[in-house]
């Protein structure tokens, strides 16, 4: 998983950096098949912006959370993403039972035949 950290509009600290990078890994533990993460901090008048792409095979999973505090944005930010990758993990695994169940029942009429 390759992260990419960009920051607009001011010069984030290390410890803010350390902060985004390790909660994004966080989200290994809910899918493994994570390509590519970016992080991109923005500060727009009185309100910090944490918005968060993630690349999963054939698909960007987009996040975009607002608050007066960044380390807040960026905690919103991961729980919102944790539900998205459960949501997306679960329809793929559903599309490929649906899809083998299909090849499975065509099978069996064209035998019968």
């Amino acid at each position: 998983m390759r992260i990419s950290f960009t920051a607009r509009h001011f010069k984030p600290s290390d410890r803010l950096k350390n902060f985004a990078t390790t909660e994004v890994a966080r989200l290994k533990k809910y899918y493994d098949d994570i390509l590519d993460v970016e992080i991109i901090l923005d500060y727009v008048k009185q309100e910090q912006i944490a918005e968060i792409v993630i690349k999963v095979y054939g698909q960007r999973l987009t996040v975009k959370e607002k608050s007066k505090d960044m380390y807040k944005s960026i905690n919103l930010a991961i729980d919102k993403l944790e539900r998205k990758l459960v949501r997306y993990k679960d329809k793929m695994r559903h599309f490929d039972k649906e899809r083998i169940t299909e090849i499975i029942e065509i099978e069996t009429e064209n035998e019968v035949d």
